[in-house]
């Protein structure tokens, strides 16, 4: 587009690169994800998070929980990824064997913003789930979270 002057000027663009770490249990934090099928858990997982355009970073869990880190789209609502996520990876984890057919994701999850300086500090800590889960209980560590970013909760509401 030309200005009076004969110059020319840019198309206005929306532009946004926000790092997102979700954490979520399993329904009653349920010791329920076996080893063997964690890597397929989470390899469906960034399935579902590359068709919404939501690259994910990384994912890891252990027995009772889940962190992922992805970029949110910039068209895409936070809860509208999560519920996503947790409906496609509940539904498929429910086609691994009859002892999976009750299974169940907690309601809530707590996701929080990660800056990009920080992308590689919340990668590792998630990277080290296991190592950081032999001191730590998930109640213990999402709390902490909450905290730490300054989020009130009531723990009547945060366990389900």
């Amino acid at each position: 587009m030309n200005s009076p002057e004969g110059e020319i000027q840019a198309m206005p663009q929306s532009l946004a690169r926000l790092h997102i770490h979700l954490i979520f249990s399993t329904k009653n934090r349920e010791r329920i994800i076996p080893d063997r099928l964690r890597e397929s858990l989470h390899a469906y997982m960034a399935i579902v998070l590359q068709n919404l355009g939501c690259p994910p970073v990384l994912i890891n869990s252990v027995e009772d929980h889940v962190h992922v880190l992805f970029e949110l789209a910039r068209t895409v609502a936070v809860s509208s990824a999560v519920e996503d996520v947790k409906k496609a990876s509940s539904k498929w984890i429910k086609t691994q064997g009859g002892e999976f057919n009750g299974f169940a994701w907690q309601a809530g999850y707590g996701a929080f913003a990660v800056s990009e300086s920080n992308v590689p500090a919340v990668r590792e800590y998630v990277a080290n789930q296991q190592e950081h889960h032999r001191k730590k209980s998930f109640q213990e560590e999402y709390r902490a979270f909450l905290e730490r970013h300054q989020i009130a909760f009531d723990e009547r509401y945060v366990w389900d």
